[in-house]
């Protein structure tokens, strides 16, 4: 064997050695897994973190996808739109060109235009924001449904089962949460329930006696609630402080066991919309275990859309032979797929064509339960 000097290290470097690990980088293929590692909401993008590196885990386990290993490289946007567009950047000059993610509607909406310029394909297993989606894009999926479906789900039930009063909307005046809050309103008031208070609260904010002094002094007795988790926390253990019994009831963006570290027993009853338990599903009980060994939850909402993600695209990849981002999503438009989810397929915007929400509520010792509809 020959010996040759190189850069690397300032040291000998056999030539046969040097040539191995230059193979065996072209036959790994980076998946970038972007969403919020630090903020108020990590805890979602843990749920699409675990989701996404079991998948990626299992393919290599049963050998890789054709002949490459999958590697998940982590990026953290924070849920800040500025953090992500730097993200999606990074992510291009890294030469990635599969990615799962974002999770916030506000950052999976920017990243999404430099990720469509720039050739990579987007797949986001949490972002809901119709809006993501109707820009004509060639390269941007997911596996999860829409905020104007669960919208209407929530209108639905709140108009058919609670048949409010005196009824209040409150958001987080961001692009996920207000979105969420204006459909509700606007399905309400269409079928003749108006809305006594429409307000926004500032991501952030620890003290809302404001708001509950208005919510009391508008004798409101139901709440619908659009926005994340932390803030709604506070809302709920503040108004029970004050006096405020109030029902409320949020999406998906609630679903989160830290609601329970801040509400407390305040959060026992709350409704909320959100993708199918899919860990309760019979067929991925070996998979739900899977996840137990690892010490991971599985119940979030963005676990097993995550999963999928990871799923439709490697099985696209195997499918075509190829990795190129365009070649994987004419196919992904063109079949249907088998997935921890169900079987599902994806219309020309990339938005899953049979997406499904249910009603459920929480309780304190975090387990939900479906609501009768």
């Amino acid at each position: 064997m020959k010996l040759k000097h190189g850069l690397f290290g300032n040291t000998l470097i056999a030539t046969g050695t040097l040539i191995a690990a230059l193979n065996a980088q072209a036959d790994t293929l980076k998946i970038g897994i972007a969403g919020p590692v630090t903020g108020p909401v990590a805890q979602y993008g843990d749920m699409q973190k675990i989701g996404a590196m079991m998948a990626i885990d299992r393919i290599n386990a049963a050998g890789g996808i054709n002949g490459m290993t999958l590697e998940g490289v982590i990026y953290d946007d924070a849920c800040d739109p500025k953090q992500a567009v730097a993200v999606a950047n990074r992510i291009v000059n890294d030469d990635i060109r599969h990615v799962i993610g974002h999770l916030c509607s506000s950052s999976t909406e920017p990243a999404s235009d430099i990720y469509e310029e720039e050739g990579v394909m987007m797949i986001t297993a949490a972002s809901t924001s119709p809006g993501i989606t109707e820009k004509g894009y060639q390269l941007i999926f997911r596996t999860i449904g829409l905020d104007n479906l669960q919208g209407t789900l929530a209108a639905e039930y709140i108009q058919r089962n609670i048949k409010p009063q005196r009824l209040a909307v409150i958001h987080d005046k961001q692009q996920y949460g207000e979105g969420l809050a204006t459909t509700v309103r606007d399905l309400l008031a269409e079928s003749g329930t108006d809305t006594v208070m429409f307000e926004g609260v500032t991501p952030g904010d620890k003290d809302f006696s404001a708001l509950i002094a208005k919510l009391k002094r508008n004798n409101v007795d139901f709440v619908y609630y659009g926005g994340y988790h932390p803030e709604l926390g506070l809302i709920l253990r503040q108004s029970r402080e004050k006096g405020l019994d109030t029902r409320f009831m949020g999406p998906e963006g609630v679903v989160n066991s830290d609601l329970i570290a801040i509400a407390g027993k305040a959060m026992e009853g709350v409704l909320a919309t959100a993708p199918k338990s899919f860990d309760q599903s019979p067929e991925n009980m070996a998979l739900v275990e899977a996840f137990k060994e690892r010490d991971e939850d599985p119940s979030g909402p963005f676990v097993f859309p995550a999963y999928t993600a990871i799923q439709v695209m490697t099985e696209a990849m195997g499918a075509t032979g190829k990795t190129d981002p365009y070649d994987l999503a004419d196919y992904l438009r063109a079949n249907r797929f088998n997935t921890t989810i169900g079987e599902i397929g994806f219309d020309k915007k990339g938005d899953l064509t049979e997406p499904t929400f249910e009603i459920y509520t929480l309780h304190t010792d975090g387990s939900k339960t479906p609501v009768s509809q």
